[in-house]
């Protein structure tokens, strides 16, 4: 494929299905996504966002429905597919517009950001023990039943 864009980014919302428009019965999901250019900090370690740009992007029949089901706002995905110029006239000045989309041929899910977030949550979670000593408090002890009951 002559036309092929490959990168990474963050979901801006939720992917939108839309219903098929004209001989092209497929369902459709529309998205933005941001692709960014993380670098790291040689001084702090910490990644910087060197620019980036919005994109949309279309996936079409059985990804569109994969990815509505599948992914929501600020997920990091990699998408692969091929960059389309679409122009119209706009209603309201009647200016010509023009944007280029991003017709997806696969997406995927980079985990590498969802397992630090998950591991960053399970640092703030009580351990077992905690859990089992605020478990003791909120019961009632044996003596507490024998006596209510």
């Amino acid at each position: 494929m002559a036309n092929t864009f490959i990168g990474s980014g963050n979901l801006g919302g939720d992917p939108v299905l839309k219903s098929p428009v004209g001989d092209d019965q497929r369902q459709v999901a529309d998205m933005r996504i941001y692709f960014d250019k993380p670098v790291k900090h040689p001084d702090t370690g910490e990644f910087e966002d060197k620019g980036g740009f919005w994109l949309d992007v279309s996936a079409w029949g059985r990804l569109a429905e994969d990815v509505v089901r599948g992914l929501k706002k600020g997920m990091r995905v990699r998408v692969e597919g091929s960059l389309k110029h679409t122009r119209w006239q706009s209603e309201r000045t009647g200016e010509e517009r023009s944007k280029f989309v991003l017709y997806a041929d696969e997406i995927s899910v980079i985990l590498t950001r969802v397992a630090s977030i998950q591991l960053r949550a399970r640092e703030h979670r009580p351990t077992r023990d905690q859990k089992n000593e605020q478990d003791d408090t909120t019961q009632p002890t044996h003596e507490q039943r024998e006596h209510d009951g």
